[in-house]
This record gives C-alpha cells, structure tokens and sequence, in this order.
C-alpha cells in the first residue's frame, strides 16, 4: 500500500519564494499538478493551505484578488483545502530613515534649502509605518504537522516552505516515525537539516504546472 501523502503549504513563504526567483505567474500555477507531481507514487491525501485573509474593508482590490485565487485553486482539486488567519497592521521603524536623517543633520557642505528640507520630510514620513503581519497562519500549520503526525493521518508530509520556525513541529512529525519533505524555491537553512530531505525546485521545474 502507498504512503499516504499530505502537503502543507505556508502560502505566504511560498508565493515569495517564486517571486524572488523567477517563477512567472505565479497566480495561475496548477496546484492539482504541483502537488501530483511531487508526491509521486505516493498517496495524495490532501494539500492544506495557509495564509493570511486580506480585509475586504482595508482592501478591497486584493480581497476580491485572493478570493478569485482560492476559488480557482478549490476548483482545480477537492482534495486542496485553504485555512485563513488574520493579517494585523504592526508599527514599522524603517532603519533607513533614520540613516539618512543622520546623514542629512552631519552635512558639512550646504545643499539647498529645499532639497535638504523635502528630504527630511521623505525620511520622517517613512520612519513610523505600519506592516501588515501575518497571525496564527504559522501556528496553524504547525500544529497541524504535529498532531495529524500523532494520529496517523499521514505517512509522509510535504511542507512548502522555507522557514526554520517549523523545525520543532517537523521534529515531533519525525519522531511519530513519518518523513517530512520541505520543499521551496529558497535554500534549506535550518529547515533543511531536520527535514527527512529538502527538495529545492527551479524555475523549469514548473513548466508543466500551469
């Protein structure tokens, strides 16, 4: 009998990972291929993925974005399912600006009024920002990699992400006598060394998944 197979996709950590390299359209990537192809022989179970949900309050062009992109990845397989956590807005110092305030008040030469003055409103104006920060997404799956591994509903797990933050929850899976597979267009890091293997994909490697 095959090795049941279930893949957990860390949607943010992974739509940034084919973003940095190269990966063209990432949107309309056939999740149904990805995931037949890189289980394999195996027994795909299911994919879960995870990912911060946009407020349709904040911003509604991405909401009415990330819905369209859930809708089509459902329709592709029944057996892709997409768990939401929230997305809150944190304060952000931009280290940045506050170099180049310094800079600007250590001057020895004089540069327009203007200019010094338009410069130091840009700096001050991006000093105090505000991000947005993914919540309970990373818990989820974590927790998910964990106790799915401690009720054997998997043999093997496919983790699509490159973040170390999984690495306790990816030792729990090991220790449950399953194999843990992190795959990613990124380098392995930390993730890489507990992993039963990382599986570093290319950009020719999803030819075939549109």
């Amino acid at each position: 009998m095959p090795d049941r197979a279930v893949l957990f996709i860390d949607g943010n950590n992974w739509y940034h990972s084919l973003k940095e390299n190269g990966i063209s359209q990432p949107g309309n990537l056939n999740y149904a291929s990805i995931c037949s192809k890189l289980v394999g022989p195996r027994d795909w179970q299911e994919t879960r993925y995870y990912i911060g949900q946009v407020s349709q309050k904040e911003s509604p062009a991405q909401y009415a974005g990330q819905r369209r992109f859930f809708s089509n990845i459902r329709r592709q397989d029944p057996r892709i399912m997409i768990f939401t956590g929230r997305l809150e807005r944190r304060p952000y110092s931009n280290p940045a600006t506050a170099e180049l305030t310094a800079y600007l008040n250590s001057l020895s030469v004089r540069i327009d009024k203007s200019v010094f003055h338009d410069l130091t409103k840009l700096a001050a104006r991006y000093n105090n920002s505000t991000v947005l920060v993914e919540k309970a997404v990373d818990v989820m799956l974590a927790v998910d990699i964990a106790v799915m591994a401690e009720r054997n509903e998997y043999d093997t797990a496919y983790l699509l992400s490159a973040d170390g933050d999984f690495t306790p929850a990816v030792k729990a899976a090991i220790a449950n006598s399953k194999k843990v597979f992190a795959v990613s267009c990124n380098t392995s890091g930390q993730l890489g060394k507990v992993c039963s293997s990382f599986i570093h994909l290319k950009p020719g490697w999803f030819s075939d998944c549109y």
